[in-house]
């Protein structure tokens, strides 16, 4: 199969630089990684940027559906480049032109983004979730909540903003900053004391969920994961440990409720839940990704080499569940070895060994069906999985 794969790092190339820019990168070396495991899959790949040039890309490397045939995919990475919801621009922008991808559709995309209308959604399905209340300008009152608080940027990702406030001044210094840089409503948050547990999905109708992934502390500050942990500024180790030891009725329980979370958001193929812990016990959902990191200190990589998914066996499953659920081709195994359904392998998908590495560069519309591609090999890993990542 032909598949693009679609990201944003740091590009201008739009009609206008207006809003509020994407803060977001992807690093090269996982979109070539990811590349890579496409084309281990037997897939013509190229890759470039989701700007205002994507359509005539698009044209010139995709074919056009004729009777009987498929078209091909977008791997998508894209976090947009400005405005609001972003993460729904290049998804918006495939359905108009018809062309499949992976991962959840704008909408999808656009509920996630906005942490408060998660809650909002969550708390209409009856999914727990810290009590919270919102700021909309630098001189709202104070929220009725106790501290300590967490406080963040309504519309953001990857803990932009993200801090653990102790009182009424603190709170207003920090909200004071997210106003001024992300020009938005600041979100606070109950502060919940425990641990913090990830929980990767991947698939769909339902979705199967990775084993929960713990986030182990090792130095001083509150278990949270921050920005400047994400990106080695603040000085600690966090380690990841999988499946996390919480006892299998608590891990069975944070995948059922991940797996709500997702169906509740209407997303597609892959997310990943965060969720805190109590010391009684208790389960909270505090955001839902949809579009989980599959950088090297991403959780959701974790989760998945537990259940036996390399690299490129995770890259080209993703590509699997989107072409079930476009195509009606049939779902790939299930990751516990019991097939799901029969399943038909081509030997080879239409490989073009001139396949490009350009540095620069839902239930949607049904099409024919045809065979599957092939899966990368999968073994399965029944020990506890340890990864630690040294920050800063």
């Amino acid at each position: 199969m032909k598949i693009a794969v679609v990201y944003n790092r740091e590009s201008r190339n739009v009609i206008n630089l207006f809003g509020m820019s994407n803060k977001e990168t992807i690093g090269l070396e996982t979109i070539k990684r990811i590349t890579d495991a496409l084309k281990k899959g037997g897939h013509s790949v190229i890759a470039f940027e989701g700007d205002k040039d994507l359509v005539d890309r698009l044209e010139r490397f995709m074919p056009r559906v004729l009777k009987g045939e498929r078209p091909g995919m977008v791997f998508n990475l894209s976090y947009g480049i400005q405005g609001q919801a972003r993460y729904t621009h290049v998804p918006s922008i495939l359905e108009m032109v018809g062309i499949p991808y992976v991962a959840s559709g704008p909408l999808a995309h656009s509920l996630a983004l906005d942490k408060v209308v998660t809650k909002m959604i969550l708390r209409q399905h009856d999914l727990p979730t810290p009590d919270f209340a919102v700021l909309d300008t630098p001189d709202a009152p104070p929220p009725e909540l106790g501290y300590p608080l967490i406080i963040k940027p309504k519309n953001e990702a990857v803990s932009f903003g993200l801090k653990v406030v102790h009182n009424e001044q603190e709170l207003r210094e920090t909200a004071g900053v997210i106003f001024e840089e992300y020009r938005q409503p600041v979100l606070v948050e109950q502060y919940i004391e425990g641990r913090e547990v990830n929980v990767g999905l991947l698939g769909n109708n339902p979705p199967e969920a990775f084993p929960p992934v713990e986030l182990v502390f090792a130095n001083d500050g509150p278990p949270v994961y921050t920005y400047e942990d994400k990106t080695g500024t603040s000085g600690r180790t966090v380690s990841h440990k999988c499946p996390a030891s919480i006892g299998e009725e608590l891990r069975e329980k944070a995948q059922e409720l991940a797996r709500n979370a997702f169906r509740c958001l209407g997303c597609y193929d892959c997310a990943r839940v965060d969720m805190r812990l109590d010391k009684d016990g208790n389960l909270y959902i505090l955001e839902v990704n949809s579009l989980p990191s599959l950088g090297e200190r991403g959780s959701y990589l974790v989760g998945a080499a537990h259940v036996g998914l390399d690299y490129p066996a995770l890259v080209n499953r993703l590509v699997e569940v989107a072409s079930a659920r476009y195509f009606g081709t049939p779902e790939p195994p299930k990751l516990d070895g019991q097939p799901r359904t029969a399943q038909r392998r081509c030997s080879r998908s239409s490989r073009n060994d001139a396949t490009s590495w350009n540095e620069d560069s839902r239930n949607g519309p049904k099409f024919p069906a045809t065979p599957t591609i092939r899966s990368a090999s999968r073994k399965r890993c029944d020990a506890p999985t340890e990864c630690s990542a040294t920050l800063g």
